[in-house]
């Protein structure tokens, strides 16, 4: 991995403030041209330290405000069971985050949904169907004090 000097670090912390800057506004703001600016970018880019941009959107304008956490123990542990599951994992469009966790879980789910009796919906009708899962244990937010998706550079 190379060692990315301050301008690009520069650069990937504006786009995590604001990914809808331009190329002009970033080179403004760091007092340089547009064009080095435009091939820093696309470099980040190319070396995969950008991944992708996306919008964040509102939960609860778009009426998901529960966020449901869902800790998640298999039977089995071989690599079949595991591969297994996270496939059957992924096909769920509920699931936002999936994480695979050493310690007493083994998997962390982050999920949101319309209210309570959607989680139990989702629990009883797709979440129980996948059989390698020993304990789920749900926990509910209450109240959300802060989230970011920016890394610290």
């Amino acid at each position: 991995m190379e060692v990315l000097d301050e301008t690009d670090l520069k650069i990937l912390r504006i786009l995590q403030e604001d990914a809808k800057k331009t190329t002009k506004e970033i080179a403004d703001q760091l007092h340089l041209t547009a064009s080095p600016v435009y091939e820093r970018i696309r470099r980040l880019e190319k070396k995969g330290y950008i991944k992708n941009y996306v919008a964040l959107l509102d939960k609860k304008m778009l009426n998901r405000p529960v966020t449901a956490i869902c800790m998640v123990s298999l039977r089995y542990h071989n690599e079949g069971f595991i591969d297994t599951f996270e496939q059957q994992i992924k096909e769920l469009v509920e699931v936002q985050e999936c994480y695979h966790m050493a310690g007493k879980v083994d998997f962390f789910l982050k999920i949101h949904l319309e209210s309570l009796d959607m989680y139990h919906e989702f629990v009883r009708s797709k979440l129980s169907r996948i059989a390698n899962i020993g304990v789920l244990e749900s926990y509910f937010v209450l109240k959300e004090i802060y989230n970011t998706t920016a890394i610290d550079i």
